[in-house]
């Protein structure tokens, strides 16, 4: 409409309308713009506010298993402990109470890092919506870490976990994973492996792959050093998860 007019009185040299004219087309022109670049501001600023709410979830989620963590393996730590003394004699123990504790000993927990978010917006370059450059921070260095897949690496290489994989029958094993392996509920506070078990199997049984384990003088020695190796995750994962809740409850207010 307005270029035809202006087409027309560019004809008529009606040089006011026209002056009037440019400049209802410039103005025109101006507002389309800057609408779009009000409505691309306005969908940026509700994006990053919510990849910031989502990746702060993340990271909440991510101190809950990291806790979960921490009680896990002070399990597997006091069944170590239990084991070494019967090993070392200064505890009596059953034939039966050693190979539950001896088998609890090597185990593992290797749950997924909660970090969906800070890996969609690094895969997509996305990283700078999030303005806040604290939570920045807190993300890069906590999924920084390796920790998880050292975990794995030690699992897989733990050579504690192959002597008794190697030493107790595969059957006894089944029975000890049914019986005495872990237990993972909804209920945060409950044991995942510190609770009561039996083997049900034949004394005579059990009392063969005890004694295989006593007579290896490797079992205690490897003990010794799984244990060690317990204290280091669990004095790394303890810190890094203290000094992640404290960041969080700077910026976002959560509770200790």
């Amino acid at each position: 409409m307005i270029l035809r007019r202006l087409a027309q009185n560019l004809k008529d040299q009606n040089w006011t309308a026209i002056g009037i004219e440019f400049v209802l087309l410039v103005l025109g022109v101006f507002l389309g713009i800057q609408a779009a670049n009000w409505n691309e501001q306005r969908e940026t600023e509700q994006k990053a506010a919510v990849f910031t709410e989502r990746l702060i979830d993340d990271l909440r989620r991510e101190v809950l298993r990291r806790d979960r963590q921490v009680k896990y393996y002070n399990e597997v730590r006091a069944a170590g402990e239990a084991a070494a003394s019967a090993l070392e004699g200064t505890t009596p123990s059953s034939n039966e109470a050693l190979l539950v504790n001896t088998y609890r000993a090597t185990q593992y927990m290797h749950t997924a890092s909660q970090r969906a978010t800070y890996d969609e917006l690094v895969s997509t370059g996305s990283i700078a919506l999030v303005t806040d450059r604290r939570l920045v921070a807190i993300a890069v260095a906590t999924y920084g870490n390796a920790s998880s897949e050292d975990l794995r690496l030690q699992r897989d290489d733990s050579p504690y976990r192959a002597l008794f994989r190697m030493s107790v029958p595969i059957d006894i094993q089944r029975v000890l994973a049914r019986q005495c392996g872990d237990r993972f509920t909804a209920d945060p506070g409950a044991p995942m492996l510190d609770f009561p078990c039996q083997l049900e199997l034949q004394a005579s049984d059990v009392d063969r792959a005890a004694e295989a384990l006593r007579e290896d003088p490797e079992t205690l020695r490897l003990l010794r050093r799984r244990l060690a190796d317990i204290d280091t995750l669990l004095s790394d994962l303890g810190r890094n998860n203290h000094n992640l809740r404290e960041s969080l409850a700077a910026i976002a207010g959560d509770g200790p």
